[in-house]
């Protein structure tokens, strides 16, 4: 017999496209998510998946395989969240969507403290569009306006794309090459440095560099990790750069263990706001959460 929770990882890995950010998602291991994974595929007896590098690339069997089920697993899903609603009255629950770094720096530990039940989902941003539209998330922490009929924004913070290098890197080097702002010597060096990044897309280093140089990076990373947040942990012992927001890595650089480079000639901001339905039922819970938020501004 076929186990739910094998369709939930094989819909997790064909969204995110790795199985390090599916077993994020899901909070489960990664080993796990495999395990999960060649369970199904014995099941249905054939290959959902080829296996690129890193990525995992669906077969023409796991396209139709995905399409077939999705519809009835989100079904599910929502019928489960609604479960958990009606059976505890008592106590609300509020789902909330923004991204894992986020979380981690703001949210995670203020989490005990709230007086109602809290689902947190990770997911790329129109997605969670979709899903606080249909009614599946009640809030969102989002730097992305996704105009809705239904839905309303409220600016409350904004962030800055840096570069920023690791404890060991040579900033006066760059200090000495960038003091004449000749952007292509400027462009030069960084290429010539170790570069990190993550699983998901590089978003933050594509508009850092055509904002600056007016292109698209032609390089890729030398170091692939799971998330933002590793790669400032990766950077506090050791050489190499990576572009990210300010907010995540402040205290690392206010105490030394990396180094801000470059703001760009042109700092590149995010405005970051709050997303929610115009009309909900938990205006006192999502006014607790933004309050957390605002304070931590």
């Amino acid at each position: 017999m076929v186990n739910l929770e094998w369709y939930r990882t094989f819909k997790a890995v064909y969204k995110t496209g790795t199985l390090t950010s599916a077993a994020e998602v899901l909070f489960i291991s990664q080993p796990g998510v495999s395990l999960h994974l060649s369970s199904l595929e014995n099941y249905v007896g054939y290959k959902l998946f080829d296996r690129t590098g890193r990525k995992m690339v669906p077969t023409e069997k796991g396209k139709v395989l995905y399409n077939f089920i999705i519809e009835a697993l989100t079904k599910l899903e929502e019928a489960e969240k609604n479960f958990q609603r009606s059976t505890e009255k008592n106590t609300p629950t509020i789902s909330v969507g923004m991204c894992f770094e986020t979380f981690q720096i703001t949210l995670e530990q203020y989490i005990s403290t709230l007086p109602f039940n809290v689902i947190i989902q990770f997911g790329d941003y129109p997605e969670m569009v979709e899903n606080l539209e249909k009614g599946i998330l009640d809030l969102i922490i989002t730097p992305q306006m996704v105009v809705k009929n239904a839905i309303e924004y409220q600016a409350f913070s904004s962030e800055t794309i840096v570069l920023v290098g690791g404890s060991e890197i040579d900033d006066l080097e760059f200090n000495s090459v960038g003091k004449n702002e000749n952007l292509e010597e400027i462009e030069l060096w960084l290429k010539q440095q170790k570069w990190y990044g993550t699983t998901g897309d590089m978003e933050h280093l594509r508009r850092f560099w055509q904002l600056n140089f007016n292109k698209h990076p032609d390089f890729r990373p030398n170091y692939i990790v799971p998330n933002l947040n590793s790669i400032v942990r990766c950077l506090s012992s050791g050489k190499g750069l990576a572009v990210v927001p300010d907010f995540l890595c402040r205290k690392e650089i206010d105490n030394g263990k990396i180094k801000l480079i470059w703001e760009g000639k042109t700092p590149l901001k995010n405005t970051l706001y709050f997303a929610t339905r115009k009309k909900t039922i938990y205006e006192e819970e999502i006014a607790l959460i933004k309050k957390i938020f605002i304070e931590l501004n």
